[in-house]
């Protein structure tokens, strides 16, 4: 799974970095808010771990621009801050952070956030594969919908393209089902009864 983090302090970055990386994520550095968005807009990771406050664009203005992007598996974001104010909490959660962790942060807080983080992004994945199966499912369901011509003689019905074919080709075409032929007893009848007349 792959992080990126975005911290201009060299020694909160290589801490940062060293933690993520023994814990076996595979980390994406950046040391500024203009690199963080860059990557963001480049090659959006499952979660970004992102400085309050960098030179250039700052990490509440970063979690606002990545919101703006539509996306159906958005990076999760948590805050890095050293501010614990309520009033900046919600500032930054407002501007479109999933978590925060105050600095100096502690390890195993950190880990519990990013295991929330992980689930999450687990979750939306699995409810956008959800979703394309389902729409799949309702294509396959419209091909069989609508007006479908049929020869009031011959039975043959005509596709899209004016090709005459038999019923069971175009449903097999258009669906999953299969066919297995067999008789009915009223043709039995009819055919039975030709054969015996025949004979006598």
């Amino acid at each position: 799974m792959r992080i990126l983090i975005a911290e201009d302090d060299p020694v909160s970055r290589c801490v940062l970095e060293a933690t993520l990386a023994k814990s076996g994520y595979e980390v994406t550095v950046t040391t500024d808010g203009h690199e963080a968005w860059e990557a963001l807009q480049r090659d959006p990771p499952a979660i970004a771990i992102l400085d309050w406050m960098m030179p250039g664009i700052d990490g509440v203005e970063v979690c606002r621009r990545a919101r703006a992007i539509q996306s159906p598996t958005p990076t999760y974001l948590i805050l890095l801050t050293a501010k614990s104010d309520k009033g900046d909490i919600v500032q930054g959660l407002e501007a479109g952070a999933d978590d925060y962790v105050t600095k100096p942060f502690d390890r195993q807080e950190l880990q519990s956030r990013i295991s929330v983080g992980l689930r999450i992004s687990e979750l939306q994945r699995n409810l956008v594969d959800r979703i394309a199966d389902l729409e799949a499912a309702l294509a396959r369901v419209k091909q069989l919908q609508g007006l479908l011509p049929i020869c009031s003689y011959c039975k043959k019905v005509r596709d899209d393209q004016n090709y005459w074919q038999q019923v069971e080709s175009y449903i097999s075409k258009h669906s999953e089902v299969e066919f297995s032929h067999s008789i009915c007893p009223t043709c039995f009848d009819r055919v039975m009864g030709k054969k015996v007349m025949g004979e006598a």
